[in-house]
Formats: structure tokens, sequence, C-alpha cells
């Protein structure tokens, strides 16, 4: 069946989301098509408003409407203190645990030569400069454990020794109320690498 060329264009402009391919980009354009008018209208409207006026933050990179995104604004949050994570996704994630009061620096993504991604593209020329201007005291990693996770901490490791900034990485392993049955031999592997003391 060939659609008309507004409708067509739609459900192409619908398949530029992440996992959504034809068919379900062909279910949503139908769906605001036959009852959905008002609320396709407000979602063109919210896609422009973000579009045209959401940016990075000049000190973070996480998105922000202003130069300062709400966390680098807030100063009750602990400036010496900075997280490095791969997309504003793993910031919402640390927010919501309630236990983190520091800063983030946010990469958009992480290191891959293979796709033309290097430190620039992640931003690691700013971070850098920003440890050398001697606030931060400690650096949290807190990207990934795959191949290019390792690779952008090592890097981002390297950085932080040469400004003589500290360097932790959160723990990982386990997770709570996990049974050790059901979890993956890799995983295993590195809750034992990563064990600490047992206190009260």
């Amino acid at each position: 069946m060939k659609h008309a060329p507004l409708v067509e264009s739609l459900i192409e402009a619908f398949t530029c989301l992440p996992g959504v391919g034809p068919r379900s980009a062909q279910r949503m354009a139908y769906a605001l098509l036959e009852r959905g008018r008002e609320d396709g209208r407000q979602l063109a409207g919210a896609l422009t408003a973000a579009m045209d006026g959401v940016r990075h933050c000049q000190r973070c990179r996480n998105y922000a409407e202003h130069d300062l995104c709400p966390i680098c604004q807030d100063p009750r949050r602990d400036a010496g203190l900075v997280c490095i994570v791969a997309s504003p996704a793993d910031v919402l994630a640390l927010e919501q645990s309630g236990e983190y009061r520091g800063h983030y620096f946010v990469l958009m993504g992480q290191l891959s030569p293979l796709d033309g991604i290097g430190p620039r593209e992640l931003g690691l020329d700013v971070l850098e400069q920003r440890l050398n201007e001697g606030q931060i005291q400690e650096l949290i990693l807190a990207t990934g454990t795959t191949v290019e996770g390792e690779a952008t901490a090592h890097y981002v490791l390297d950085l932080a020794r040469e400004a003589g900034v500290s360097v932790s990485r959160i723990a990982q392993g386990v997770p709570m109320g996990g049974d050790l049955e059901f979890v993956d031999g890799a995983t295993l592997a590195q809750a034992l690498r990563g064990r600490r003391p047992f206190s009260t």
C-alpha cells in the first residue's frame, strides 16, 4: 500500500527514534492521525521547543536550558567531587539513588575510534581544563564495563593523574537482592575483584 506523501513523511520521521522500525512508526503515525490530532500537535510543539531550547551545560555537558544545568547551579552540591558518566540517563539513575551530592561530567558517549568518537567528541578537553583549575578533588568513574567504557575510564584516569586528582570507581558486581546462581560469571569475577572489608 502506498501512503500519501505527508503520511509517508510522518512515518519516516518516527523511524529516527531508537528501536522504532517501519511497522512501529506506522502504528504511531496512524494513532496520531486517527484519534490523536491534538496530541500530535502537542508533540510537535514539545519537539520544536526542546530542539530549539535544550543545549549542553557549559560545565558538565548535561542537558540544560541555560548556560548551567540545575545541578551545576546548586550551591549545596560538592564542587570538589565529580562523577564521570556516559549519558544524561546515567545522571538520572544516580540522582534517583539519593546518595550522591557532588557534580557530574557527562561524556555523551564513550571512546570508540572505529565510530569516529575520540576524546574531543566526548569533551575530554573540557574535563582536562576543569581538572587543571584545581577545584576538583576526586573523580568517580561511573562508565560501563564494555571495552569502550574501560578505554574511556583509563583515558580519564590518565588525565586525572596528570592533574593530581584522586580517582575512584563505582562498585560493580552482584545486584542488591540478587542470588548468585542467577549472576553471570563475568559479573561474579568483577564482584570478587572489587571485594572490600566487611564491617558492621
